[in-house]
């Protein structure tokens, strides 16, 4: 799988660009803020229907402009597709995949896979439990649609409940219809709770091996999922905290505080790891998920690395970078560096300046 092209109007600094990636090694070079994440996020949009910045569409449209629209072209084993987004200010945004408008987002999902790293992501390991969330559900949804249909029917259960919680405060009359809320967070809840739980095992699979090499076979990595909540538990546990919960006016139980833990030779390492094992672990996770997303979709997604090398020191780079051959990658970078021009063979660079690319 690679994206072969892609084309821009009025999305974020781009008043209109055109631009046509090898299906190897893409480098997108320049200054900071020219617009090489801007990219990026174009292709992680036209995947997902989303900012991988988690930016509104509004937000994401030129300054000035009422629409943006991108266009992507993809091969996909061989056959070649098209995927068109439309932003929209005043209305939802219009997608479509080979000419043929689709309903849902959840119909583009699969279509493309993607894996991003970004600086960010070396938050995933030393930040909080929203984080390592985000990590589970950014795979998740991409690999299976029921799972991105039941967390977006999860969150709005919840906010429904959290919204009822509020209005019982003033008015405990209202109780009794909280049973209803109950049932449906719980069904699609057990939903979250058991992909979580799979994701984590087979991510788990993946790691060790990666992590072993990236550390000359000295640390010894696991990933244990954390539920706030057993799947067979929710009910009685959800049940047993309403009182708390009322009085909290927010919902305590489910796996919206989910977390999962990072071990490394018996330590935990989102406490009491060091800068580099962390930075490690962190690069580890996301070796890690390409390899689960080749395993599941069996083939290779497109991999964005957005200003990663800079935070990574050589050995990590080298590793990284041997590590991708073979899978279409692009990497955007404040310098066309001596050490990618060693370490990897590229295949197109390209020079971003304000919103132009050459």
């Amino acid at each position: 799988m690679y994206i072969e092209s892609l084309a821009l109007k009025n999305f974020r600094n781009y008043e209109l660009q055109s631009i046509e990636f090898s299906d190897h090694i893409n480098i997108l070079y320049g200054d900071n803020a020219q617009g090489k994440t801007n990219i990026l996020e174009a292709i992680y949009l036209v995947a997902t229907t989303r900012s991988h910045r988690g930016a509104r569409d509004k937000d994401i449209i030129r300054f000035g402009e009422n629409e943006a629209y991108i266009k992507a072209n993809i091969k996909k084993r061989e056959v070649s597709h098209r995927v068109d987004v439309n932003l929209r200010k005043q209305r939802p945004k219009g997608v479509a995949i080979d000419g043929i408008p689709i309903r849902r987002s959840i119909e583009l999902f699969g279509m493309i896979n993607i894996v991003i790293f970004s600086p960010e992501d070396m938050s995933v390991v030393k930040e909080g439990p929203s984080e390592r969330r985000r990590f589970m559900d950014s795979e998740l949804c991409q690999l299976s649609r029921l799972y991105f249909s039941n967390l977006a029917k999860y969150n709005h259960i919840l906010e429904q409940r959290n919204s009822l919680l509020k209005q019982i405060y003033f008015k405990p009359e209202l109780e009794d219809s909280l049973d209803i809320w109950d049932d449906q967070l719980i069904e699609t809840g057990r939903s979250i709770i058991r992909e979580r739980s799979n994701f984590i095992k087979m991510m788990n699979d993946m790691i060790i091996g990666i992590h072993k090499g990236l550390t000359s076979d000295k640390e010894i990595i696991s990933l244990k999922y954390e539920p706030n909540v057993k799947e067979e538990d929710f009910e009685n546990v959800l049940k047993s905290k309403r009182k708390i919960e009322l009085k909290n006016t927010t919902t305590m139980t489910g796996p919206h505080r989910d977390d999962f833990g990072i071990i490394i030779n018996d330590i935990d390492v989102r406490v009491y790891g060091s800068q580099g094992q962390q930075r490690t672990a962190a690069l580890s996770l996301k070796m890690a998920e390409i390899e689960l997303v080749k395993d599941v979709i069996n083939d290779s997604p497109i991999l964005l690395l957005d200003d990663v090398m800079s935070e990574l020191d050589s050995k990590r780079r080298d590793a990284l970078l041997n590590y991708i051959q073979g899978i279409q990658t692009i990497i955007t970078c404040t310098g066309y560096d001596d050490f990618i021009k060693k370490s990897v063979s590229i295949d197109k660079k390209y020079r971003v300046v304000n919103g132009s690319i050459s």
